[in-house]
């Protein structure tokens, strides 16, 4: 890993390294160690119970043809987990110390592991929906390819390439492309934007690519799917059941995207315009050089942007499993309720029909 010098100061990115004391004393109140804590323990409580989940799906009989999904899912479950684990002790810590980065870590040696796995624990993710994406409409679209080539062997060595690339990709800063450095308020790390780092442009292009190929993957298996709809109705064929599960799909798909996009383009779009417009970051330069509440407001946007991608590792499995399945089972719950009132109700009109009948022929 790089070595730093204490208390350095940092040319660029998100936020400044500086003074220890003066970068605790204007981080201030404000800052609330319960937001991480509270994301640290949803995420891993909600991903932990998806993992569950599919566990037992995927050991269950007659789920061989769901199994590359579910390897997928089980996945992503697993990536989001172990991003939580790794990264938010060290922000809890942080915060608890009161103290700056530069204060806690002088070597720079933590901030280039959690810089590592922020990059690894961000894209990985992102690759694996682009993935699940692409497999969907596949097979949904080219069901006969899909039956021939897609297998959960095939699906493993898909998986193991997009973590291959995830760490390949994150070490880049070993062969000295790109660094990781502090950011505001000192308590976390990140890829630098100083001087249009290559490595910062290169990490938001594959993210928004990531989106853009999900997002059109996604509407190709909608399309597909309300053209599917139509046919059968228009066939004259009953199709509730397919029609029940095609309109579970597509809200599921809409979803994701709209999960996807709101958490990541924030990030990814601030990213860019820090690396190609020179002095966009407005946390460049020290704090005698800007006025402190607007600068205090500015300097927190990046920090929002990176909790909504930190809360997109919440989101997941709610989104691609855990919701789906408790809605599923509230409308079933619905309509046995509403079939058993409907059936007791004409039990009931029989009931008195008869009697009317009776009396009119007496």
């Amino acid at each position: 890993w790089q070595q730093r010098p204490p208390n350095a100061s940092a040319a660029g990115g998100l936020g400044p390294r500086g003074n220890g004391t003066a970068r605790a004393a204007e981080r201030g109140p404000a800052v609330s160690v319960a937001i991480p804590l509270t994301m640290m323990l949803t995420g891993i409580v909600g991903n932990a119970l998806a993992m569950l989940l599919v566990s037992r799906s995927y050991r269950a009989k007659g789920s061989r043809r769901k199994r590359s999904f579910l390897l997928c899912i089980g996945s992503l479950a697993l990536t989001d987990m172990l991003g939580q684990l790794l990264t938010s002790p060290i922000v809890i810590s942080v915060y608890l110390s009161g103290r700056s980065w530069a204060t806690m870590d002088p070597s720079g040696r933590l901030c280039d592991f959690f810089g590592f796995s922020m990059t690894v624990f961000g894209l990985c993710p992102l690759l694996i929906a682009s993935a699940m994406a692409v497999e969907r409409a596949l097979a949904i679209r080219a069901p006969h390819w899909y039956a021939s080539h897609m297998s959960p062997r095939a699906t493993e060595r898909g998986l193991a390439a997009i973590w291959a690339a995830g760490l390949a990709f994150a070490l880049l800063p070993l062969a000295g492309l790109g660094r990781y450095e502090p950011q505001w308020p000192d308590t976390w790390c990140f890829i630098s934007t100083a001087g249009g780092s290559a490595f910062a442009a290169a990490f938001a292009a594959l993210g928004l690519l990531s989106l853009v190929v999900t997002g059109a993957c996604n509407l190709a298996t909608i399309q597909a799917l309300v053209s599917r709809c139509r046919a059968k109705a228009g066939a004259g064929q009953p199709g509730s059941r397919w029609g029940r599960i095609a309109t579970e799909t597509l809200l599921q798909l809409l979803g994701i995207m709209c999960v996807l996009s709101a958490c990541w383009s924030p990030l990814l779009v601030t990213m860019l315009r820090m690396v190609w417009e020179p002095g966009a970051g407005p946390c460049r330069g020290g704090p005698g050089e800007r006025r402190r509440w607007e600068a205090r407001r500015e300097c927190d946007l990046p920090l929002t942007a990176v909790r909504l991608a930190s809360l997109n590792q919440i989101l997941d499995p709610w989104v691609y499993l855990l919701l789906r399945k408790i809605l599923l089972r509230k409308c079933r719950q619905a309509a046995g309720a509403v079939s058993r009132c409907s059936s007791a109700e004409c039990r009931e009109r029989s009931v008195t029909l008869s009697h009317e009948i009776r009396r009119t022929a007496a």
